[in-house]
């Protein structure tokens, strides 16, 4: 498959997925974003369109990563565990989780557990 064919496919999955959902203020959209080294996840406000919180795999600190085996699923769960807090501290108890064009599993899986671990309802 050409590169170009499966990025267009990714985005059409993508966007079939966020079409069903939509992050408010108190019940936010919960964005994960894998690359081939880390993950990012950002907490979204859809109705206005702000960024309540985000976290990445490399803005860990690395004593967080010292304690686990750092592989990249460990590090995945770690990000959802740091964006649980955040969420915890802005008293947010639901999200909605936005895998974008993943599939539920893995890393993508991994941030969720994380998220579920600190107590927010996904």
């Amino acid at each position: 498959m050409k590169i170009t064919q499966h990025q267009t496919l990714a985005q059409k999955r993508a966007r079939r997925v966020r079409s069903k959902m939509m992050g408010t203020a108190v019940k936010p959209r919960v964005s994960v974003f894998r690359s081939n080294k880390s993950v990012f996840v950002q907490a979204i406000d859809d109705v206005k369109r702000v960024t309540l919180a985000s976290v990445h795999g490399k803005s860990l600190v690395k004593s967080q990563t010292k304690k686990v085996e750092s592989t990249k699923t460990q590090k995945a769960v770690l990000v959802g565990e740091k964006i649980g807090q955040i969420l915890k501290e802005k008293k947010i108890k639901t999200a909605i989780f936005d895998r974008g064009a993943n599939r539920y599993h893995g890393r993508v899986k991994a941030v969720a557990e994380g998220l579920r671990s600190q107590g927010i309802k996904v």
